[in-house]
Formats: structure tokens, C-alpha cells, sequence
């Protein structure tokens, strides 16, 4: 059986990934790694932006794997290590390794890998149960090779390195004046050791002929035969025997299923494969790595032992911010800082929630808790995400917790709080290179209360006027989005960290209508809405908005 590689604990933000979620997530697999005995990889459910990869580049710390979905695929599977053969070889070798591999199916592949059918027990049987044309070891081009390893033959004269293409197969079991009548040119003709059936066989232009019970011929069957081109062959089996056996050295590409074959790639993912099968009579399937060559077989039984992929989830707790195929996976532990979602698991998880301003300040308390020493990337990343979470302590969600680990982190991180904050949001806050969609979806997230489903997204920037630039195409964004989906609600958050306040742009549904509620507002500006003070999407802006709802 084939065993996937070593099981891994994936530790994973959420779709839009800030700073913070993709620092924690570096963070605490590190930590996971350093006092446990699996194995634990970080990685990110979005794209990578400006201000985190900023942070990155500074520590010299590689981006998280990308990862779009956790569902269940194929390469989570056991996959039975079958080798595949080559379609020459005889049916009587195929049903040999079947035998020894346990194997109801073989894979037959060309040089490079690529299958090119596969032969199965029940292809077998029908090659001997269902044939009665005395030309199907010609029409099946059978290699004289096969016809020698089959028989246990011994090579009298005759070249064996090519294939019998044409005529018929024939036992001389008559006199040689009743065989004019049934033996022919390019036949392939079993006899016994009369000389006069071997003599007339080779003289009638057989291009093989077959001698049982470990017969000899003579000097001048050998020296006719050459002459003519004939193959003499001597196998110690009898007649009966050789001409049982002649079939079963047919090669496996003449009875092979080559169309419509059914395969399966290591990303497939398990739910689309299970459908797939059902409907088909197979009990192997081929599975193909990324280059499409084969590397062995799956059955309905392989789904018994998939295994889920396990995740840690960080800075969020709710589905919809949650990778691709959450409720197919299973969650080991939570650590987050945010509001409770509602996130269901199968089997009880280690939880660690707390109203603080950063999940990373929570990692950093677990490193403390171990006894861990945090070494100076792992610092540099903490400290990172919480001055983005925090907009270096200006956030209402700033905790005095908050503070001093950033600093302790600063000070194993050696580097000076403003002098490197600012460089980092300035990072964040070029937006000349990103189109709207991007900015819009940089810290994008979606939520869900009182029956009402919103979505809030959030930028911050240390220019006023790079803010107020994006203003009209993410107004005309967000009205295309909501014209596909009228029930939308969308709001937008441009932060300003200097001013510390923020623009409000709103579309759809119900959202000008709540944002004038949970503002004590008459109208919204149409170039959005400006808050003084308001720089937390969690602390401050959600609540209102929240409360408005459930109102």
C-alpha cells in the first residue's frame, strides 16, 4: 500500500488575509512544531498584501503556501502501488502479477508514464472464454517472444524479435496428404515429431511451427526452415497443452480498455471522484500525478482510509472567512480575538478566544506559557501584526496586553516601534499598483446576523489623499457587485491611521439606510461618510452596524 507522506497540521488565517492572520499563523505553527511531535505547516487562504509582505521581506521570511481548499482529494487517500506494464507483454504475465499483487486491474502506460489502458480480470477471462476465431493470435499481433516465455519453448532457427501478423493456428494432427487442406501459408502449425508433418509444414510456407513433448527436428527440418523463413520452436508441453497456451500469449493491449478510460489526479477532490465512481462498474481506477503519469490505484474501498486534512485556525472563527471546504476538514484549535461565529466542529477543540487587539498577542502568551524562546523572526512578525491590528496602539481594540507584548517583542526583534511602524504602513498604503478589486478585497470579510448577511471591507493608509483617490472606482465597484446581487450589502472602510478616522462608502440592500441609522444621520454624503475617531472595523464600526440590524 502507499502511504502519504508524514500527516500535517495546517495552520490557517482566513480568506483575506492582514498582517496579522498571516503572522500568527507563521507564529504559532512554529511554536506547534517546537512542542509537539507533529508536523505543522502555516498557510494562507488569500493573497499576501503590501503592508505583510513588507513585514515578511524585513525578517526574511517566506510567503505561506497558498491554499484554497481543504476538502478531502485524492492524494489524502491510500493509493495501492500496482506497477503498470507495458502492453506487449503476454495476458499469462498479466494474470501472474495480478496474482501476486492482489490485483483485479493492471494499468497499461507508455514510455513516459501516460496510461494508455487498462487490462482487468474479467478482460482476461473474455480472452479465453469468448474467442473462437483461429486468427485472433495474428490479429493480435502477438510477439514471438510471448509465444517462447508462454510455452517454455526452446529456439530451434528463426528470428523472434517480431510478431505473428498473419494466418492461422493449427494442430497436424492429420496424415500430410489430408493437411493440404488446412494448413497454409503463414500459419502457425503445432506437431508432433512426424517429419513428414514438419517437413510439409515448413515446405507450405508456415512462418512458425511448433514441436511438442520436447521434440527435435532433424537436420534438414532445420536447414528447410531456414531457407524458408520458418520460426521452429520445441516446447515441452503437448499438443493440448501448446494450444491452450498459444491464447494466453497474446498481448494485453488487444484486449486493453483504451477509450473513455477513467483516471483520477492526486488534486481531485474526493466528494467528485466518490460520484464519479458510482456509476461506474470498475473497482480500480488509475490515479496520475501532476504530469499525468501513472503512479498507481484507487478503489471505493481507499475512501474508508482518507483521512480529513486537521487545521488550526487563527484570527477567525467564523465559516464564511474560513478557507474553501471548512466543514469537510477537521479543526483541531481555534486562537482568535474576534467576536464568536458560530464555527461548528465534529469533535470538541482546545479554544482560545480573547478581547484583545491582536491574535498574535495571544501567540505570544502561548510561547510564554511553554516556556518557548521566541527567536528573532518569529518576533519581528508578532510585533508586526500587533502594530497593524492596533495602528500602533491608536485601535479602541488596543489592549494594555497588546502594548507590552509589542514592546517585549520589539526589544527580541531589535527594532525601534514608530521608526518601523511607519515604514511598514507606508508599504501598505501604496495602492497605485492594485486594482480596485484587489484593494477591495484586501481585508474583505463577511458576516452574517439577525438574518441579514453583510459584507465589510477595510484599508488603511497614511495618506489622505491616496484614500480619497480610490473613492469613485470602488464606488462603481461595489455597485456592479451589488447589480449581480441585489440583496448585498456592502461597506467599505477607508482608514486613515495619522487622522485616525475613516470614509464610509456603503451600497446595496438596506446598507445606506442602516448606516444613516446607526450614525443618527439625515443623508450620506455620495462621496461616503466621514467618522472622526473611528479606526476599528471590530471595535467600533460592526457594534453599530450590529446593533442597527437586531434592532
Amino acid at each position: 500500500m502507499h502511504l502519504n507522506p508524514e500527516k500535517e497540521v495546517i495552520v490557517i488565517g482566513h480568506k483575506s488575509p492582514d498582517t496579522d492572520s498571516i503572522c500568527s499563523a507563521i507564529a504559532y505553527a512554529n511554536l506547534k512544531q517546537k512542542i509537539t511531535s507533529k508536523k505543522y505547516t502555516p498557510k494562507r487562504a488569500g493573497d499576501v498584501n503590501k503592508e505583510t509582505a513588507f513585514a515578511l521581506d524585513y525578517f526574511n521570511v517566506p510567503q505561506p503556501e497558498f491554499l484554497q481548499d481543504v476538502r478531502t482529494r485524492v492524494s489524502d487517500m491510500e493509493i495501492k502501488e500496482v506497477p503498470s506494464i507495458d502492453g506487449k507483454i503476454s495476458i499469462k504475465q498479466a494474470y501472474s502479477m495480478m496474482k501476486e499483487q492482489g490485483a483485479s486491474t493492471l494499468c497499461i502506460t507508455g514510455e513516459s508514464g501516460e496510461p494508455q489502458g487498462i487490462i482487468t480480470m474479467s478482460n482476461i477471462a473474455a480472452s479465453d472464454m469468448d474467442v473462437y476465431d483461429n486468427h485472433i493470435v495474428s490479429k493480435a499481433k502477438t510477439p514471438y517472444e510471448n509465444i517462447v516465455k508462454v510455452l517454455d519453448a526452446k529456439v530451434f532457427c528463426g528470428d523472434i524479435s517480431g510478431c505473428f501478423e498473419q494466418g492461422r493456428v493449427t494442430i497436424a494432427a492429420n496424415t500430410p496428404e489430408l493437411m493440404v487442406d488446412y494448413v497454409a501459408q503463414n500459419d502457425m502449425v503445432i506437431v508432433g515429431n512426424r517429419f513428414e508433418s514438419q517437413f510439409f509444414s515448413v515446405e507450405i510456407g508456415a512462418s512458425c511451427i511448433i514441436l511438442c513433448t520436447n521434440s527435435e527436428p532433424n537436420d534438414t527440418i532445420i536447414e528447410r526452415a531456414k531457407k524458408k523463413g520458418c520460426i521452429v520452436l520445441s516446447s515441452p508441453y503437448d499438443s493440448y497443452t501448446v494450444a491452450r497456451l498459444i491464447n494466453q500469449s497474446m498481448p494485453v493491449d488487444f484486449f486493453m480498455t483504451a477509450h473513455n478510460l477513467l483516471s483520477f489526479s492526486l488534486d481531485d477532490y474526493t466528494d467528485d471522484v466518490k460520484e464519479v465512481m458510482a456509476k461506474e462498474r470498475h473497482r480500480y481506477f488509475p490515479v496520475l500525478d501532476q504530469d499525468g503519469r501513472y503512479i498507481g490505484q484507487i478503489s471505493k474501498r481507499s475512501f474508508l482510509a482518507a483521512e480529513k486534512k486537521q487545521l488550526i485556525l487563527v484570527d477567525h472563527n467564523e465559516k464564511n472567512q474560513a478557507v474553501e471546504g471548512i466543514e469537510s476538514a477537521d479543526i483541531l484549535e481555534v486562537v482568535d480575538h474576534h467576536r464568536l461565529g458560530g464555527l461548528e466542529s465534529i469533535n470538541p477543540v482546545f479554544f482560545r478566544n480573547q478581547p484583545l487587539g491582536c491574535t498574535a498577542t495571544i501567540v505570544y502568551q502561548l510561547y510564554r506559557e511553554n516556556g518557548v524562546e521566541i527567536e528573532r523572526s518569529i518576533a519581528g512578525l508578532l510585533c508586526s501584526a500587533i502594530l497593524s491590528d492596533t495602528l500602533m496602539f491608536r485601535s479602541p481594540t488596543c489592549t494594555e496586553v497588546d502594548c507590552e507584548a509589542a514592546n517585549a517583542l520589539a526589544e527580541i526583534a531589535g527594532i525601534d516601534i514608530p521608526q518601523y511602524a511607519q515604514q511598514m504602513f507606508e508599504a501598505g498604503s501604496d495602492l497605485s499598483s492594485r486594482s480596485t478589486e484587489e484593494i477591495f478585497y484586501q481585508d474583505y470579510k463577511t458576516f452574517s446576523t439577525a438574518g441579514a448577511n453583510f459584507g465589510v471591507g477595510q484599508i488603511t493608509s497614511v495618506s489622505e489623499s491616496g484614500l480619497r483617490q480610490q473613492i469613485p472606482a470602488l464606488q462603481a465597484f461595489m455597485k456592479e457587485k451589488v447589480e449581480k446581487d441585489p440583496d448585498t450589502m456592502l461597506f467599505f472602510l477607508l482608514t486613515n491611521i495619522i487622522e485616525e478616522s475613516s470614509i464610509v462608502l456603503c451600497c446595496g440592500g438596506q446598507s445606506e439606510e442602516i448606516l444613516k441609522q446607526s450614525n443618527h444621520l439625515e443623508q450620506i454624503p455620495a462621496d461616503g461618510l466621514l467618522v472622526p475617531g473611528m479606526v476599528s472595523r471590530k471595535k467600533q464600526f460592526l457594534p453599530s452596524i450590529i446593533a442597527t440590524l437586531q434592532q
